[in-house]
């Protein structure tokens, strides 16, 4: 039943902001159904009378409520001109708020410039007091009337206070999804890139030695560009629509693993070793995407430049965290290396860590040789696959 309302209000909440006319003819409409009450209650002995002529009057002060959203200033002045006229022609009914003053208000809060709301108060601070010395001449009543104005212009303020940080709110996660975007295109495509060069450069040789390598070479070089387009249009589906609702597949994960190292060897020859430590269990699909990501740029700086012969990938199970570690038996960090020591694709690994609330390492391997990514990632005890 919760949902059920959640999806009505979200339903709502969206044809509302697609249609702003329907919804300000709505507002009329309420704001006339509050003005007639007045007319269709009994009548006091003595009351002025529910006449069809003030009534017709009370309805042409609510009418510019529906262009209230293009020309709130013009519409303050219709509304102020109406109820003018309504005052000083008819002996009608009176109400207990000014309903459609309140609305003009608020409109003029949270939609115009600062130079409108100006211009709205001074108008306001005229218009007040005349109304309420040609209704009542009673300080009570101005002292009410000050207050629900005010009321309504702080209620506006908020709005468009709210307004403001959704829409900073949103450029943020936009911002965020665009720098998402750009770190996942280079990790897929210099890791594919990578291993593509490593087997043209050895396909040359190849074909003259052993002809069937340099088939081998071919196919690897095919099947890391398939690859790398699956992948591709994996994370560009989150760009597409359909019927409004982003298209957003499963991320690669630690199920993945298997498959990239798989590619790697098939692509450079490099000898790649698996292992975890721990009790292994379920991550969160942003972990365990972030984890495959990590890996496969680590695998790509190694094939890259650290001329190794076997890369060893482990994975730390701990009680609150997770602990990737990618060691290789390379030439290590050179001096002047920067594909070594300060690229792009060491600093997605840093940001990825940073992004979950964890931390990343690189440098010198242990024992003085090669080079290492150590990369930690806090992970609840106990979570649920994929959430």
């Amino acid at each position: 039943m919760r949902g059920e309302l959640r999806g009505w209000w979200e339903r709502g909440r969206a044809s509302a902001e697609a249609n702003p006319l329907i919804v300000d003819i709505g507002v009329a409409l309420l704001v006339q159904g509050a003005m007639t009450m007045p007319f269709v209650v009994p009548r006091a002995a003595g009351a002025p009378p529910a006449t069809w002529a003030a009534y017709g009057l009370s309805t042409l002060t609510v009418l510019p409520l529906v262009w209230r959203r293009r020309a709130p200033l013009t519409v303050l002045f219709a509304v102020l001109a109406a109820n003018a006229l309504y005052r000083l022609t008819v002996d009608g009914p009176g109400q207990p708020l000014p309903y459609t003053g309140l609305v003009v208000v608020y409109t003029i809060a949270a939609l115009s410039p600062a130079r409108g709301r100006l211009v709205a108060g001074t108008v306001l601070l005229v218009a007040v007091p005349v109304g309420v010395w040609l209704n009542s001449r009673s300080a009570r009543e101005l002292t009410f009337s000050v207050f629900v104005f005010a009321a309504a212009y702080v209620f506006g303020r908020l709005t468009d206070a709210r307004r403001r940080a959704h829409r900073v709110e949103a450029e943020q996660a936009a911002a965020r999804e665009r720098a998402r975007i750009a770190r996942e295109m280079h990790d897929i495509l210099s890791h594919a890139v990578s291993l593509m060069i490593v087997q043209a450069e050895a396909g040359p040789v190849a074909v003259r030695a052993a002809p069937e390598r340099a088939e081998a070479a071919f196919d690897a070089i095919s099947a890391t560009g398939r690859d790398a387009m699956v992948q591709l249009r994996r994370m560009l589906g989150v760009l597409r629509e359909s019927d409004g609702v982003p298209l957003r597949e499963p991320q690669p994960g630690l199920a993945e693993l298997p498959g990239l190292f798989d590619r790697v060897r098939a692509g450079s020859g490099l000898e790649v070793v698996y292992g975890t430590v721990g009790r292994a269990r379920p991550l969160p699909g942003t972990v365990a995407a972030t984890v495959f990501r990590v890996v496969q740029e680590a695998l790509t700086n190694t094939v890259r430049h650290a001329d190794a012969r076997t890369v060893t990938v482990q994975l730390t199970y701990g009680e609150s965290d997770l602990c990737v570690r990618v060691t290789d038996d390379g030439r290590g960090p050179q001096a002047g290396g920067a594909g070594r020591r300060g690229g792009h694709g060491l600093v997605g690994i840093r940001e990825r860590a940073a992004a979950l609330g964890g931390s990343a390492v690189t440098g010198r391997g242990a024992d003085g040789r090669g080079f290492e990514v150590r990369v930690r990632l806090p992970v609840p005890a106990a979570v649920e696959a994929g959430r």
